[in-house]
């Protein structure tokens, strides 16, 4: 058998409109929104940067300019960063992977939504995904937003057609496959669900820091917890 390539790439999904948190995104996108003095989405380049993902891709729509220009090309934090731009109408979260893997070298994949601040260790996701496996999730606590979760698991697998028990925290590893042929516009919740009932995704549960910055209310709590540590 051989052996399996590790996750080398990362990509930040960053094209949502962010309508919950108008009005700070009416002209800010909302990966730029300020966490304790920092944009969000910085806090990702940074810590996939020490985890070892140099290689690093940004999908974005509405305002995503401002995004490159914050960012330009990642070698002020030790990356390099190709950007996939969506214009104005935003592909979902499968259809913007599927469109940003033209930069894509290896899989799997590392897949992060901009809009969560985590202290999740990137560096343990650096590993091959299993021969028979598609994807791999990262699941957390269900938020009070959020109370009746995604997902199920047992045994590091996700377990379907079982009452959800956790979230998905919005960082996975996947690979191409788990897409098949679809193009345009599509969710990615559907794919994952399809391939839990073949048995073909597993997660592990982290219990560690995790917000989804989803508010301008999250986000204001968030930073005054911040300000007091």
């Amino acid at each position: 058998m051989t052996a399996q390539p590790h996750a080398s790439q990362a990509l930040i999904l960053a094209a949502g409109r962010g309508e919950r948190m108008r009005p700070l995104t009416d002209y800010c996108p909302k990966p730029l929104l300020e966490v304790a003095g920092k944009p969000l989405i910085q806090y990702h380049v940074e810590r996939l940067a020490a985890a070892g993902f140099t290689r690093l891709i940004i999908n974005h729509a509405r305002l995503g300019e401002q995004i490159e220009a914050a960012l330009g090309t990642g070698e002020d934090f030790g990356v390099s960063i190709h950007y996939s731009p969506e214009g104005d109408n935003p592909m979902e979260t499968g259809g913007g992977i599927v469109h940003a893997w033209r930069w894509v070298e290896a899989e799997p994949l590392l897949v992060v939504n901009a809009d969560v601040f985590t202290d999740y260790p990137f560096a343990r996701l650096r590993r091959p995904l299993a021969d028979d496996c598609l994807a791999h999730l990262v699941l957390v606590d269900n938020p009070p937003h959020h109370p009746d979760g995604d997902f199920a698991m047992a045994a590091d697998q996700v377990v379907p057609d079982t009452q959800p028990q956790l979230t998905f925290s919005g960082i996975g590893l996947y690979r191409r496959a788990l897409f098949g042929t679809a193009t345009g516009a599509f969710p990615l919740a559907p794919l994952l669900h399809q391939a839990a009932a073949r048995s073909q995704v597993s997660a592990e549960y982290y219990s560690g820091a995790w917000v989804d910055v989803g508010t301008p209310e999250r986000l204001q709590r968030l930073n005054q917890k911040l300000q007091h540590h």
